[in-house]
């Protein structure tokens, strides 16, 4: 019967899981420490359908594993989706009406009369009297809904740099109140390619080249991306709910279920420790929560995976993959369009992007915020506490900057403080 089960599992994955033909294919290969399994940022699907075989054909028994400690057999929520649920995207898009319009642009006057420091910019500073209700809304959305929508569309032409920034954190105020730290003192980050600027030989992170970006997660509450252009061609943005990645594996594989919930080397590359030992999954207060990025785990460009810590396990490896190829399976691909604020729950929705070539006419450039909205927030597991501290509660209005200009951030430079 264990053979039975093992090859049914197997023919499983091959028959549903399989991305040939995918517009999320690898493109860029890296090479892989001496002590690591094989596996790069980039996830290799002949190489996990291997793994996972090898690793079954071993062990049967991994199929019967038992789930871990109170996590559930399945979960069911408007958070569990696929994206071939959704016909329209009316059904996730708010367009914002002319009169709407106005109440921003009179708002972004209001804050610019006051004479404060960007970081003092919140709900009672830009006010928003019938939209902001809307937001409120859409702000439950994310955390009892289905976990995602977007804003349609601030004229980003017709303002300054500053003035859309402004903008932007005066509406998403009302999403999120809270505007996590994202470079010390910068609540503000930009999403370009950097790859033909001075900053070219010190990226360590897929959001500052053209290249794809696997499925992964930020740190936060909410992630908000504001599109000030987008790309001549590609860079279709894609999101996948982990709570229905979570179902399939708490039906199929269990046993990975379990290897997502233990302790993982997460590389600070170079940083004080040099690692940092937490799970990528965790089930609090009832939700299912994961939180990663698989650079952490296989570096990128600049930062490659430091090789004076822990290596990745086998069953790692293959957890990894596995997560990655469900999100594919079950992903959404947004129309994001220039002036379009894309918001998602960070928490339960975990996102990607697929490569994409600029021009000089038109190049993808996204304003990115972290946010956590006090009165609707999930409790934050224990080992994730200290980094929300950080993130939420370091610093004053009077403190928080917001560059102008995209540059890549310390963290993705090398002496990651968190991981």
């Amino acid at each position: 019967m264990a053979a039975v089960a093992v090859q049914q599992i197997t023919d499983y994955f091959k028959d549903t899981l399989s991305f040939s033909s995918s517009p999320l294919e690898p493109r860029v290969h890296e090479k892989t420490p001496a002590n690591q399994p094989d596996i790069e940022y980039h996830p290799d699907e002949v190489k996990w359908k291997a793994r996972t075989a090898r690793r079954l054909a071993e062990d049967p028994s991994l199929l019967s594993t038992p789930l871990p400690d109170g996590f559930p057999a399945q979960v069911d929520s408007p958070l569990v989706w696929q994206g071939s649920d959704w016909k329209d995207e009316k059904e996730w898009v708010y367009e914002l009406n002319p009169e709407q319009l106005k109440e921003i642009d009179d708002a972004l006057k209001h804050f610019r009369g006051l004479e404060k420091p960007l970081g003092h910019i919140s709900s009672s500073t830009f006010p928003l009297p019938t939209l902001g209700p809307i937001l409120a809304d859409l702000a439950r959305e994310l955390h009892t809904g289905r976990g995602f929508f977007v804003l349609r569309t601030i004229p980003v032409s017709s303002y300054t740099r500053e003035e859309n920034v402004i903008i932007y954190a005066g509406v998403s105020s009302y999403v999120g109140n809270l505007r996590a730290v994202q470079d010390t003192p910068a609540v503000v980050a930009h999403i370009k390619d950097l790859t033909q600027t001075a900053f070219a030989k010190t990226i360590g992170a897929p959001a500052y080249t053209t290249d794809k970006q696997v499925f992964h997660t930020d740190i936060g509450d909410i992630i908000a991306l504001f599109a000030l252009e987008t790309a001549a061609e590609g860079g279709t943005s894609r999101i996948s709910s982990t709570w229905k990645a979570y179902n399939e594996l708490a039906a199929t594989r269990p046993d990975l279920v379990k290897t997502l919930s233990e302790p993982w080397p997460f590389d600070a590359f170079g940083g004080n420790p040099a690692y940092i030992l937490r799970p990528l999954l965790y089930y609090h207060d009832s939700k299912i929560i994961i939180q990663y990025a698989r650079r952490n785990f296989t570096g990128f460009q600049a930062l490659p995976r430091s090789t004076d810590i822990p290596a990745l396990s086998e069953a790692q490896a293959e957890a990894l993959d596995a997560v990655h190829f469900l999100g594919e399976k079950y992903n959404l691909g947004l129309n994001f369009q220039k002036g379009d604020i894309q918001y998602i729950n960070n928490l339960a929705v975990f996102h990607a992007r697929d490569a994409f070539t600029d021009t000089p006419e038109k190049t993808r450039h996204l304003l990115r915020l972290w946010l956590r909205n006090e009165e609707l927030a999930w409790q934050t597991p224990e080992e994730l506490e200290s980094y929300w501290k950080r993130l939420y509660y370091t610093t004053t209005p009077d403190e928080q900057t917001f560059p102008l200009e995209a540059e890549v951030r310390k963290e993705s430079k090398g002496g990651v403080k968190y991981a």
